[in-house]
């Protein structure tokens, strides 16, 4: 990209989101470029995803058709990422233990279990078989596990590496002939359109441009002269090895709780994470964080105390007000797009809100409801 050359679609912002838009425009054909600062903190660097809506209770009435849709979509994209020679995602089945600690949880587990066999029938994906199980069937699952009475397992739960899978992405949207860029990029405004983006304060032209900047989405909002309430929630999370165990096939750990555990071949546990809401910009580690979440993971499983910190992950998740994402486009611009703003959710639905953008870019009809989603929702 030395020369001011004019793309199809540039894309700002090179995380999960923006990876996803890019490979779905360039394998729609289009010449696509992706900016992005390479600022610490990015959520698709921390995050381990849980790709598994059936075990969510967000209070929240359109999170459940776009998570359905994500989940759907996700055999899609690593078929077709296959086909581009990519298969190192971290993407895998593992299930899930829905974790009931005392007999007040246990008692409530028949109707979590209900909801979660509804949600499987309406065609909700990543869920498979059901079944209450009891504290050392589970344990047989999760060896290091506390001594809990019950829990649901669920067989179809998966769970993703976020950082394993933007780069699958970018190396096959690559051989597509998408071009990333390391630089600070702001769109290049002529009245109602974007004619490409100041990469560096150069031009570079461009036929429409794609806003996919995470917890950084405001600033760009700010230059549109649009409201994008976005605002960075640091979570702090946990990588643990442990030693001659296989902890491949251990399934996700959830429950009544915040908290969560995952594992990841060949002996990597992640204990995750905090939500420090108000914490603006500052990505550094912090002894309550680590305090709080190594606290929280070894009471769900103390036979992890001997294992190793491997690392610490910081993660600023991108936030709305009413934790939705923003999805469409940016109001008052004729070719400006926004995908950001996907808080704890952006693994699980990253792809489809790219995938999304990508369609309402190259004029093909969406197969989800985006209304809910919509930027216009914030202007006064």
């Amino acid at each position: 990209m030395a020369e001011a050359k004019a793309h199809d679609a540039i894309v700002i912002g090179g995380g999960l989101v923006g990876w996803s838009t890019a490979y779905r425009l360039a394998r729609a054909g289009l010449g696509v470029a992706v900016v992005d600062r390479a600022d610490p903190g990015q959520a698709t660097a921390a995050g381990a995803g849980i790709i598994s809506p059936g075990t969510t209770f967000r209070p929240l009435p359109a999170f459940y058709p776009l998570s359905k849709a994500a989940v759907a979509y996700y055999p899609t994209m690593l078929a077709e990422l296959a086909e581009d020679g990519e298969t190192e995602t971290g993407y895998e089945e593992v299930g899930c233990l829905f974790l009931a600690r005392d007999e007040a949880e246990t008692a409530l587990l028949p109707e979590t279990l209900a909801i979660m066999t509804q949600r499987r029938d309406d065609g909700v994906a990543n869920i498979g078989d059901l079944a209450i199980v009891d504290g050392t069937t589970a344990r047989s699952l999760f060896p290091p596990l506390a001594e809990f009475p019950a829990a649901i397992h669920l067989s179809g739960a998966a769970r993703v590496d976020g950082r394993l899978l933007r780069d699958s992405l970018r190396r096959a949207a690559e051989k597509r002939g998408a071009v990333a860029v390391t630089g600070t990029a702001e769109p290049a405004i002529a009245g109602d359109r974007a004619v490409g983006v100041l990469l560096d304060g150069r031009l570079v032209p461009a036929d429409h441009v794609v806003i996919a900047g995470g917890a950084w989405s405001n600033d760009l909002g700010d230059l549109l002269g649009i409201t994008l309430p976005i605002e960075p929630q640091r979570g702090q999370i946990i990588h643990l090895e442990l030693p001659g165990a296989d902890t491949g096939r251990w399934p996700i750990l959830q429950g009544y709780f915040e908290h969560y555990l995952l594992t990841f071949r060949p002996n990597r546990i992640v204990i995750g994470a905090t939500r420090e809401t108000g914490s603006g910009y500052d990505v550094r580690m912090t002894a309550g964080g680590v305090q709080r979440v190594l606290s929280e993971g070894l009471a769900l499983a103390p036979g992890l105390a001997t294992a190793t910190i491997a690392e610490i992950r910081i993660g600023l998740r991108p936030m709305t007000p009413d934790g939705y994402p923003v999805i469409g486009r940016a109001p008052g611009f004729a070719n400006v797009y926004l995908c950001t703003g996907h808080g704890p959710s952006g693994l699980q639905l990253g792809p489809i809100s790219g995938a999304a953008v990508a369609s309402l870019i190259h004029g093909v009809a969406t197969e989800i409801d985006l209304s809910a989603f919509g930027p216009e929702r914030f202007q006064s």
